[in-house]
């Protein structure tokens, strides 16, 4: 990580969970000159300032869709660690307007700041839901990796690199289904939509590494996708609450059996790395590096959450929550 030594850092979407996380992390591990927090919640960026006291973390309050201000606080900045986003699948399909505003025109604004103060390399959180997506924040996040990929070609002097981070469920996380079985152990019912259902499962923790070893290696154009193991969710409300009833309700709109990271129509494009995979452009598939380091993977290639070799069992998933505070 000494990369970031002596460079200024900005992660937009600061205050959320992930951005806590790496921030905390590159804090603690490098000898960064300078973070930048940009966020639009000012009440979240007051109670964060009690937990990191350290004059290297600058906040700026801003939305990633305004150009203006983007433009603005990205003046001097070394790397861009791009985490804002609309994430809730009910409120996008409600609000599409909004999930387009904030997830494809904030991130086209974060690539054309990016450019314009010539920043070194802007590093995008994308999710399982890009790949084939059936909502629309899926859909969105799919034009939002896109457009990451197409920065490159844009960029006439290559200044900037851009390149995403595309991984499963976040253990714990606000929103993600640990959370709503904890409650729903409450009023003693666990809804199960279908029984046969599947998720990758990645923890914070793995996840800001992730992202931290891609921005390291990154040449600009990848997509980076994680090894990262499988789990039933039938499995894991057994594992939350073993005594209390489950009831089928049926799939929900935009809601899929199985996670699909890496389809077979992006498999001629896909290269297992020693840190995960990488869903490359043409120009990067003829690039050296990549065919020096890393293998191409079969034509007939689809990482899914139902296909996936690596499985937790029962009790190395319960293990994991365990560790990460999540169940007693």
């Amino acid at each position: 990580m000494h990369f970031l030594d002596n460079k200024t850092i900005l992660v937009t979407g600061g205050t959320g969970s992930f951005g806590k996380a790496i921030i905390k992390k590159i804090i603690n591990e490098t000898n960064a000159m300078k973070i930048i927090v940009f966020s639009r919640d000012e009440l979240k960026q007051f109670e964060m300032q009690d937990t990191f006291r350290t004059s290297k973390i600058h906040y700026q309050l801003g939305d990633v869709r305004d150009f203006e201000r983007l433009n603005s606080v990205f003046s001097g900045v070394d790397f861009v660690i791009h985490a804002a986003a609309m994430k809730q699948i009910p409120a996008s399909e409600n609000n599409p307007s909004e999930a387009i505003k904030t997830n494809i025109i904030g991130a086209e604004n974060v690539i054309n700041a990016s450019i314009a103060n010539k920043v070194k390399k802007v590093i995008a959180l994308s999710t399982d839901k890009a790949s084939n997506p059936i909502n629309l924040y899926g859909a969105t996040k799919l034009c939002s990796d896109k457009l990451m990929v197409a920065g490159n070609k844009i960029n006439s002097n290559h200044a900037t690199k851009f390149s995403a981070v595309r991984y499963g469920n976040v253990l714990g996380s606000r929103g993600s289904v640990i959370p709503f079985f904890l409650e729903q152990k409450k009023v003693g019912i666990i809804p199960i939509t279908d029984v046969r259902m599947t998720r990758f499962w990645i923890t914070l923790n793995q996840g800001v590494d992730f992202v931290l070893t891609c921005l390291s290696e990154m040449l600009g154009g990848e997509i980076f996708v994680p090894k990262i193991p499988s789990f039933k969710v039938i499995d894991l409300a057994e594992i939350i609450a073993p005594d209390v009833p489950k009831r089928i309700v049926g799939i929900r709109p935009g809601e899929k059996i199985h996670e699909v990271m890496i389809t077979e129509d992006d498999a001629p494009y896909t290269v297992e790395t020693n840190f995960g995979y990488a869903i490359l452009t043409t120009e990067l598939l003829e690039h050296m590096h990549y065919s020096r380091s890393a293998k191409k993977v079969p034509e007939s290639f689809r990482y899914s959450s139902d296909n996936n070799p690596s499985w937790f069992t029962p009790d190395s998933f319960r293990k994991l929550l365990v560790e990460n505070d999540i169940l007693n």
